[in-house]
């Protein structure tokens, strides 16, 4: 009997070809698609966050099923929980280090792999980061596990679409479907979820992207309540205080001054966080001894203020939510601010994963309480507004997460579904506007493009501004170009290229290196004039203006308006000059407007 032909490595994760034609030609085919996506993320997020509260349990000797932010304290030997887990997370990476061979890729999350990379992410690399917030969160550094959620469910569907061989505009939705359907499982929360995948993965609202979104959100909060019992934030019937419990329009202008508020804490929270990293930078410390020295000074925090400080934060949210706030215990609110803001700040900055989606509900519910009860002070007349210090955590909790995170409808709706107040949504969303605007005209950045920022990345959303980059003057030139050396006779040249011929040609000197562009029209005029036969290095021109092969379209456009030239060759390099194409201004300008077209319509929903 003959053998069975042994089939590529790469072949073995494809889709068989049928599946993949009915999820690359129908639009339901890529929403079945989307709601698996969104089970898997289901099942990843429920995974991760047994794991990560077992973990907890065992370090910390908690009652099952009780949250390490929500006791009142702790011995003070497992204070040293989190330099533990920092310990074994320098370890974890000196172990990855040795697996990789020393080869080092930045991990792409979801914003960036839809911004850059059409969608592709790194299924290894992203579980290889789930892990590490696992370890992170569960050790009790202050960090929260959304990020992790994401990237999971994010490097899920990535590995789901490239298996099916999905087009760049249907991977990045895919993406989003997992990324949406991580934080609807992580807060219950579909609504919530789908416009986070809209906001702050996708970068937009189409009608084309709705379906599969909200099926995937759907499909993973119903996953992860079947598996995970999801406990309520806040009791609805805590959120006025007027005998009527009535809110009404006056109460919006408390909620701006909140929301503003929550600005500034915003942007003084992200600009700790860099201001941490480079203070552990400065300490001249390898890598990964740092989350060893950040887990000691947050355990050190802990023991000296609170255990609320450590980890995302859940248990202490639930308990600020419940109870109320008196003049008091403002001292208590503050001062637990600051720590839950420190430790946030050194978890992160020295080195452990996660991010400050979590952390940021839970400083904003503080700032609403400590904000409810410190204004009466200063505004006379404060008691009459309708708002709780309940309701004024909630509306704390929206504008500080936009502040950090962005999104300003998905905080909207984990407000709304939180509650299910209608007229404390309405007021959420004038704070979460104020918030988000101050942060983009004073600050400019959310939490992850601050990120990208640092890292010199001009990323300022997940819009896709990929396709420019792919859209590189390498692709665009022609190579089937024959230089010609300076030192030709210009009646040779004129001999060889006459009127008729290719009108620009590419001249190099005698090193092979890029001399300049001939007119070949120009040529001939100045020959034909009557005047004294010029060398050929007389009608030489753009002998200093050149492309290079990583330039995009739009860097090219800008160097043919500088050069005033309709075509420009393209060298290797600056220092070799060695030409190795050309390119025109018009078929620059022709692919870039039909990249343009196809992503407008890739957003309307139209066929690419």
């Amino acid at each position: 009997m003959k053998p069975l032909p042994l089939r590529p490595a790469r072949a073995l994760v494809h889709a068989p070809a049928r599946l993949r034609a009915l999820v690359r030609g129908n639009e339901v085919g890529l929403v079945l698609l989307a709601a698996v996506t969104g089970c898997l993320a289901g099942l990843a997020v429920a995974g991760m966050s047994a794991a990560t509260q077992g973990l907890r349990e065992i370090l910390y000797r908690l009652p099952d099923g009780t949250r390490l932010s929500a006791v009142s304290e702790l011995p003070l030997w497992l204070h040293g929980g989190p330099a533990l887990g920092g310990l074994i997370l320098g370890l974890l990476v000196i172990l990855a280090g040795r697996v990789r061979r020393g080869r080092r890729r930045a991990v792409v999350d979801p914003i960036e792999a839809n911004a850059l990379h059409g969608g592709r992410m790194s299924l290894r690399d992203s579980a290889y980061v789930a892990l590490q917030n696992v370890l992170s969160n569960g050790c009790g550094a202050s960090v929260g596990l959304e990020a992790g959620y994401t990237q999971i469910a994010g490097g899920i569907a990535s590995r789901l679409g490239i298996a099916f061989e999905l087009r760049r505009s249907d991977l990045r939705t895919l993406v989003g479907c997992g990324s949406a359907a991580a934080i609807a499982a992580a807060f219950g929360s579909p609504l919530t979820g789908a416009f986070y995948a809209f906001e702050l993965i996708i970068g937009t609202y189409t009608i084309a992207t709705l379906t599969p979104v909200v099926v995937a959100a759907l499909c993973g909060s119903l996953v992860a309540r079947a598996l995970v019992t999801q406990a309520a934030f806040v009791d609805v019937s805590g959120l006025a205080a007027t005998a009527t419990g009535r809110i009404t329009a006056a109460d919006t202008l408390p909620c701006l001054v909140l929301g503003l508020v929550c600005a500034l804490l915003g942007i003084l929270l992200m600009r700790g966080v860099a201001l941490v990293e480079r203070a552990f930078e400065a300490t001249r410390l390898p890598g990964v001894l740092r989350p060893m020295l950040g887990g000691a000074c947050v355990g050190a925090l802990a023991f000296a203020t609170t255990p609320q400080v450590l980890s995302g934060g859940h248990g202490a949210l639930h308990l600020h939510l419940e109870h109320a706030a008196a003049l008091s215990g403002a001292g208590a609110l503050a001062g637990l601010l600051v720590a839950k803001a420190a430790a946030s700040a050194i978890s992160i900055g020295s080195g452990f994963r996660g991010g400050l989606f979590f952390a940021s509900l839970f400083l904003g519910a503080l700032a609403g309480k400590l904000f409810a009860v410190l204004a009466p002070l200063a505004w006379p007349g404060f008691e009459a507004f309708a708002l709780t210090p309940v309701a004024y955590a909630v509306v704390g909790m929206s504008a500080l997460a936009v502040a950090i995170i962005g999104g300003p409808l998905t905080m909207t709706f984990l407000a709304l579904e939180m509650t299910g107040s209608f007229p404390v949504a309405g007021l959420v969303l004038a704070a979460v506007i104020a918030s988000s605007l101050t942060v983009r005209k004073t600050f400019g950045y959310s939490f992850a493009t601050w990120r990208f920022h640092l890292r010199g990345e001009s990323i300022r959303s997940a819009h896709d501004v990929g396709w420019i980059r792919n859209l590189s003057v390498g692709r665009l030139m022609r190579k089937d170009i024959r230089p010609v050396p300076l030192d030709t006779p210009l009646s040779v040249f004129l001999r060889e290229h006459p009127l008729g011929s290719p009108s620009r040609v590419v001249v190099v000197d005698g090193k092979g290196r890029y001399a300049g562009i001939v007119l070949v029209p120009e040529a001939h005029a100045l020959v034909g004039s009557g005047e004294e036969a010029p060398a050929l290095s007389d009608v030489v021109r753009y002998a200093d203006t050149f492309l290079e092969p990583q330039m995009n379209a739009k860097q090219a456009a800008a160097a043919f308006d500088h050069a005033e030239s309709e075509a420009l060759a393209v060298v290797e390099s600056r220092d070799s000059r060695k030409v190795i194409g050309l390119l025109t201004e018009s078929h620059t300008l022709k692919r870039y407007s039909e990249e343009l077209d196809r992503q407008r319509r890739a957003m309307v929903g139209e066929t690419v």
